[in-house]
């Protein structure tokens, strides 16, 4: 059996143990390993095994992982959800829809400091899907601003999905952390305007919200300062160098422990969940790394992302052609793979083949983590709805997914703004 041949075998095998429920990380890193043993030696698959295990314990970018997300946790025991929903209630909630803009607002806060998509919607799930019941919200548009406002966490930092494709691709974490920015906010503005336009056509499924003088909109920020000063201590650090994004973790984990005490809201029992949540998901990411890196090999040996970037280069297609057809690939396993086993599937296939093309590696990062993200509101494996489904459960899931199919069309023209318009991802992390 030629290594090509070989390579395809054991993608198909792969995705049979994903698909019989082994876990991701477990299933790539024993395809890997059985698969580099056939390639070139049992003895060198032994050592491929330890080599990868080395780089990866050794990785001083890998810490920021474990860091933001203890940030994240302590912060989840000092209510700061809830503060960020409630200060862009007051806003913006006296508009039609206005929740649910308030909700988007509120999902880009607590994304700056929660790293994690999923995180993300299960706070905002908990904090607004209450208020805008109260108010007579549509449960299609409510549940629908939830999840599709837990995505923006993928892009602003810091970012977890940042800093594993920075670890697969060798890219610099703080120039992705930088270039998240900018079209994270675009996005943000993105979900308001398809909010702003369901309500224009359906102004019963956003009533307005309560009125309130500019003297509580103005104190609605007292409860969120902290987290304000402590974004952007992480984010102005890093985008000038002051610290590295690993450092910046470190700031950002101390700095929770500060607000949280200093908020009197950081008891043990809060400690002790926040570490364990930490350990455990960290434990998770790690695993899937580390097997990533091993099929990483795999596949490397096998020539396969040679082979594809011989056929692009020589079939004739343009460049954007093929980014196109590579970004459609994204939009498909979505509905079949979570956000980090395609990330780490894919990775070692199409990166050879885009950078070889011409094109930037961070600008390619921040669209690969988007088109990601959008899988995690499209059926049938929508994760974000599925954690927002476990936190309401009176909501039927073909409501939540209906409610989430507007703001996945406006996914798709902001992915295809930042195609049009690379300046926008580039332009910070140039600086």
């Amino acid at each position: 059996m030629t290594p090509v041949a070989l390579g395809f075998v054991g993608l198909a095998v792969l995705f049979g143990f994903i698909g019989a429920g082994m876990p991701i990380g477990f299933a790539m890193g024993l395809v890997g390993f059985a698969g580099f043993a056939m390639l070139v030696s049992l003895d060198a698959a032994i050592v491929r095994v330890g080599v990868s295990t080395y780089n990866l314990a050794t990785n001083h970018a890998i810490g920021t992982i474990p860091l933001f997300l203890f940030m994240a946790h302590l912060l989840f025991a000092s209510g700061i959800g809830r503060d960020l929903y409630d200060t862009a209630a007051r806003w913006v909630g006296r508009q039609r829809g206005g929740l649910a803009m308030a909700t988007i607002g509120a999902s880009s806060g607590f994304a700056a400091v929660s790293a994690s998509s999923l995180a993300t919607t299960a706070t905002m799930g908990l904090v607004a899907m209450p208020e805008m019941r109260k108010h007579g919200y549509d449960m299609s548009l409510a549940s629908g601003s939830v999840v599709a406002g837990g995505t923006i966490g993928a892009l602003i930092p810091p970012s977890g999905m940042f800093i594993i494709y920075g670890i697969l691709t060798e890219t610099s974490i703080g120039k992705m952390f930088a270039a998240g920015i900018i079209p994270g906010i675009l996005l943000a503005l993105f979900y308001v305007v398809t909010i702003a336009i369901w309500c224009r056509i359906n102004p019963d499924a956003g009533p307005r919200g309560p009125r309130y003088s500019l003297r509580e909109k103005i104190a609605g920020f007292a409860r969120t300062g902290e987290v304000v000063v402590l974004f952007a201590l992480i984010m102005g650090g890093i985008v000038f160098g002051w610290f590295t994004p690993t450092e910046a973790g470190a700031i950002g984990a101390f700095g929770a422990i500060i607000v949280s005490v200093a908020r009197r809201r950081l008891t043990w029992v809060a400690a002790r969940t926040a570490i364990y949540a930490t350990l455990r998901t960290t434990g998770m990411i790690f695993g899937i790394l580390f097997g990533a890196m091993v099929f990483n090999s795999f596949i490397t040996a096998s020539t396969i992302p040679m082979h594809i970037v011989r056929f692009v280069t020589e079939g004739g297609f343009s460049p954007m052609m093929v980014l196109f057809l590579v970004l459609g690939v994204y939009l498909l396993l979505g509905m079949v793979l979570d956000a980090s086993a395609m990330m780490t599937l894919t990775i070692p296939l199409f990166f050879p083949l885009i950078t070889t093309l011409g094109f930037d590696a961070v600008l390619f990062g921040v669209l690969v983590v988007r088109m990601t993200e959008i899988a995690l509101i499209t059926p049938p494996v929508g994760m974000n709805v599925y954690v927002l489904s476990g936190v309401v459960r009176d909501v039927p899931l073909n409501r939540m997914f209906k409610g989430a199919l507007p703001f996945v069309g406006a996914d798709i023209l902001h992915v295809g703004l930042l195609i049009a318009f690379p300046v926008l991802v580039l332009w910070l992390p140039n600086l």
